[in-house]
């Protein structure tokens, strides 16, 4: 059989791919849906089921690419990197907070609470910018609950979990953003290190005390990483999604009267939302043995980065990917992952926006409406999201 050599693409550039990597994408899985990417010196798969098809071989297609900027920017070689029964064990030090009967009888009940609170602080028949003044901070204060680091603030946790983001997500590797993400360990750490010393005296249901309260527990180089994934990606999605999603709904005077109208249309609205703009784009495998994609010979030792966010707009899977539509029929994305690395807290976010703050905030502001859609800035290639949502609340 014919293999095909992988065609290389050098007017990619990352500037371009942060700014607006939807119409690159569109182009390629049109013309080049496995392409050689010399700017973020990877693979780039854009189809959906390519995406899948890797992600569901993990031994194939290894977690463990030796090129990512995480190690750097976490200090630390992290579960997300890892696979077999390493990763299990480092995901199943937390996975008791995550517990079906945790996220119903304990967490639940505080999140509503902080909701109630954060949305009772917004200024009726203003307009607000939702980005910073609801949806980072709500996102912030579940967080510090679920992983048992209460005492930091919503100010410390929005800036870790984005400085974090930044330099996973630093395919350049620029200088400035690992700077910045070597200045936040040490308080992280310090702060990990309090909140560890009280969970061992008050066992609870968060993250943290789980890991250190465990029979054989993981090393602390490790809990401190656990940590740290959860907030770099613990804040940043229900974040950029609860903006994405009312950018998508109140754009539309159908889809606000049906979420006004029918509480089934918020959950619905969040698997849409998700769908439309992944908050987390992007992935990164290591190929371990030669092997095939779409004709395409990949050597082994090359790195493929799946397109999450490209899957979610393939036209073979959706009709008119590129809009948001909440009647759309058909809402399958893999905005979450799927096989091993499926997103650990899925059901958490989906908790926070589809059965509390969307609810919350359309029984409280019923005539909200997006003010200046034009104005909105959408940013990030591995981690996208809008900037800014200017919301008039009435």
């Amino acid at each position: 059989m014919t293999t095909l050599a992988i065609p290389v693409d050098t007017s990619i550039v990352i500037p371009d791919l942060v700014r607006d990597p939807y119409t690159i994408y569109r182009r390629l899985r049109a013309e080049a849906p496995v392409v050689e990417v010399p700017a973020i010196n990877r693979i780039l798969l854009t189809k959906a089921a390519d995406t899948k098809a890797v992600k569901d071989n993990p031994v194939l297609f290894s977690s463990d690419d030796p090129q990512t900027p995480m190690q750097r920017a976490f200090m630390a070689h992290t579960l997300m990197r890892k696979d077999g029964e390493e990763h299990a064990r480092e995901r199943g030090a937390m996975a008791p907070a995550f517990a079906p009967k945790n996220l119903r009888g304990h967490w639940r009940g505080i999140y509503q609470r902080v909701a109630e609170d954060y949305v009772a602080r917004l200024p009726r028949g203003e307009v607000v910018d939702i980005f910073p003044a609801l949806a980072a901070p709500f996102a912030a204060r579940c967080l510090t609950h679920l992983l048992g680091i209460e005492s930091a603030t919503d100010a410390e946790m929005i800036h870790w979990s984005q400085a974090l983001i930044d330099g996973a997500g630093n395919f350049g590797w620029a200088p400035e953003p690992f700077e910045i993400t070597d200045a936040a360990h040490g308080a992280m750490n310090a702060l990990f290190a309090r909140e560890a010393e009280q969970h061992r005296v008050e066992k609870g249901p968060s993250a943290l005390s789980a890991m250190v309260n465990a029979e054989d527990p993981i090393p602390l180089t490790q809990i401190e990483a656990n940590i740290k994934i959860a907030i770099g990606g613990g804040i940043n999605e229900p974040r950029d999604a609860l903006c994405t999603i009312l950018y998508g709904v109140l754009g539309n005077p159908d889809f606000k009267a049906a979420m006004k109208e029918d509480d089934k249309w918020f959950t619905e609205a969040f698997e849409e939302g998700v769908r439309w703009v992944a908050p987390i784009q992007t992935s990164s495998r290591l190929v371990t043995e030669d092997t095939e994609i779409r004709g395409h010979f990949i050597p082994k030792g090359k790195v493929v980065m799946t397109s999450q966010a490209s899957a979610g707009h393939d036209e073979e899977v959706h009709e008119n990917g590129h809009v948001y539509d909440l009647f759309r029929p058909r809402k399958t994305h893999q905005s979450f992952g799927n096989g091993p690395h499926f997103c650990q807290g899925t059901h958490v976010a989906r908790m926070m926006l589809a059965q509390i703050m969307l609810p919350l905030l359309f029984d409280r502001f019923p005539d909200m409406s997006l003010e200046e859609p034009e104005s909105v800035v959408w940013s990030g290639f591995g981690f996208r999201g809008p900037l800014n949502m200017p919301v008039r609340l009435a």
